[in-house]
């Protein structure tokens, strides 16, 4: 019986981190399959629900955009399946039971590691495009990449995985060398991910981590990082081969007249004619976008939050982001205040993985709000950390006690 938890829970967590419903397969959505018998047979916590506040205002949160804003009906659905599934995961099959809390933590980063490891083999082997399309039971639709149908969504998952493999190896006061060796491999999966957003916020999670544990020591160890960074491209990466499928290239290749910049500016024009919202002139963002040159293609900018506050206006969105994201900063804010306590490692390991994928959703569409698997589960392991006490160490020997 305890196998066949296990098993449930990789495969619920397998679903919930790559986005995948699998639903021409099983007909019922791949989370809901593997997550319900979690949460109905194998509960560990109460009766009562715990995240009934965050129940309420996602949910009003979600109507607002999706139903009224967009008129996305199934994005809505399928964003509030998957939001009370991680709700209920968290609530009720986890509870308050610390060994489920430390192996769901363990397995999800596993899984991101081994999509990372796809990426790598997907960089060098054509043939690994079939497999990916087996993994994600979908049709594979950039490469190179993990185990995602797109590399925008493999950001997501590259941008909470590496700043948890780095502090991690500090936190934990692993040797030396292991700190090395997962910076060199931060370097490595982030040059071959071609996300620019990722670079930017793995630099940026990683110097306030610095700052923060070491204060004055920060700006040496950030310069020597800086000076190893450029070495280890200039002799190792700068002479890949694969020379096409890599950030640099992709930089280079960019097309100027759809850059970030320019997208946002545009965005905040449209934004300046409708100050409190489309939802509030009944508008929709095919209408305000009509014989935009800039949005000609029908893309948005790229920013979850600017989309957010354009469709919904300044105060119902940044009323929703206030008491959202304000759980989380009220238990994150003590923790990096005594970031150097072991009790608050995997708090702050978490923590930092969360404020990677929340600057990477600047650049990119997908979100807490839009139910990305990485930022909700970070969202809710985060929330959940107060409510039990966590192992300090995570391990593959942890052992799981029904």
């Amino acid at each position: 019986m305890r196998l066949f938890v296990i098993v449930l829970m990789v495969l619920y967590l397998y679903a919930l981190a790559f986005g995948i419903f699998m639903t021409e397969s099983f007909r019922l959505p791949a989370p809901f399959l593997f997550g319900f018998p979690l949460i109905l047979l194998f509960r560990e916590g109460g009766k009562e629900l715990v995240y009934s506040k965050e129940l309420i205002a996602f949910t009003l949160a979600l109507i607002s955009y999706y139903v009224i804003g967009i008129g996305d009906y199934p994005s809505f659905f399928a964003t509030l399946l998957n939001f009370i599934l991680c709700l209920f995961f968290f609530n009720y099959f986890i509870g308050s039971n610390t060994a489920r809390y430390n192996l769901s933590v363990f397995i999800f980063f596993i899984l991101l590691g081994v999509s990372a490891l796809v990426l790598v083999l997907n960089n060098y082997f054509v043939g690994i495009d079939g497999l990916r399309a087996q993994l994600v039971d979908d049709v594979i639709l950039q490469s190179p990449a993990g185990i995602s149908t797109t590399q925008f969504t493999f950001g997501y998952q590259l941008a909470a995985f590496t700043p948890f493999l780095l502090i991690y190896t500090f936190l934990f006061q692993k040797p030396l060398f292991i700190r090395l060796l997962a910076f060199l491999t931060c370097l490595v999966l982030i040059y071959l991910g071609m996300q620019r957003s990722v670079f930017v916020t793995f630099a940026f999670s990683i110097s306030l981590f610095l700052i923060l544990a070491y204060r004055f020591k920060a700006v040496i160890l950030i310069t020597i990082a800086v000076i190893f960074s450029l070495a280890f491209y200039n002799l190792v990466l700068k002479n890949d081969v694969n020379s096409r499928d890599n950030i640099v290239a992709k930089n280079i290749n960019n097309d100027p007249e759809h850059n970030r910049s320019l997208l946002t500016a545009e965005n905040l024009r449209i934004y300046s004619e409708y100050p409190f919202g489309l939802v509030f002139y009944g508008k929709t963002w095919g209408d305000v976008i009509y014989r935009n040159q800039v949005f000609s293609s029908g893309i948005t900018s790229h920013n979850a939050y600017l989309m957010f506050m354009t469709y919904l206006g300044p105060f119902l969105s940044l009323g929703f982001l206030l008491f959202i994201y304000g759980g989380v900063f009220r238990i994150a804010y003590p923790a990096l205040k005594e970031i150097r306590k072991k009790e608050n490692a995997l708090l702050l390991c978490l923590c930092f993985s969360f404020i990677a994928v929340s600057i990477n959703a600047s650049a990119h569409n997908a979100w807490l709000l839009s139910a990305d698997g990485p930022t909700l589960f970070l969202y809710f392991s985060i929330l959940h950390f107060n409510k039990l006490k966590p192992s300090t160490e995570l391990s593959p020997a942890l052992i799981y006690n029904r």
